[in-house]
């Protein structure tokens, strides 16, 4: 079974980086889509940034473009959410979240097909 973990989380300032890491085991192979996930008390999920496996097509939030870069770190073996230029607005829970797919993306940006996630990791901001 794939399972996932978030590390890299933390508290900044506005306007600082932050660089999140979502380490994966169990993949067969590269037919899969893993996205990153956010969300703050009382708001909804709403998806950051997603990468399809076979080609590395990526996808982001129309608040994140330009800040955000979803990667894969081969040294490491992760899947990287780097994040700079940090708001209060960004503050959350992050999740990464994966499942198999077929195609040449890009990956849904709907959470529902995601069925595979981690316990997140928080995302602090201070003006």
């Amino acid at each position: 079974q794939v399972q996932l973990a978030e590390s890299g989380g933390g508290s900044v300032q506005a306007g600082g980086s932050l660089r999140l890491s979502c380490t994966a085991s169990g993949f067969t192979s590269n037919t899969y889509c893993l996205g990153w996930f956010r969300q703050a008390p009382g708001n909804e999920c709403e998806t950051v940034a997603t990468i399809f496996g076979t080609n590395g097509r990526t996808d982001y939030a129309d608040s994140v473009k330009g800040r955000f870069t979803i990667s894969p770190d081969n040294t490491k073996r992760t899947i990287d959410l780097q994040m700079k230029d940090l708001n209060p607005e960004d503050y959350g829970m992050y999740y990464c979240a994966t499942f198999s797919a077929i195609g040449v993306g890009p990956c849904n940006r709907n959470k529902d097909p995601y069925r595979r996630w981690g316990q997140g990791t928080q995302v602090t901001v201070s003006s």
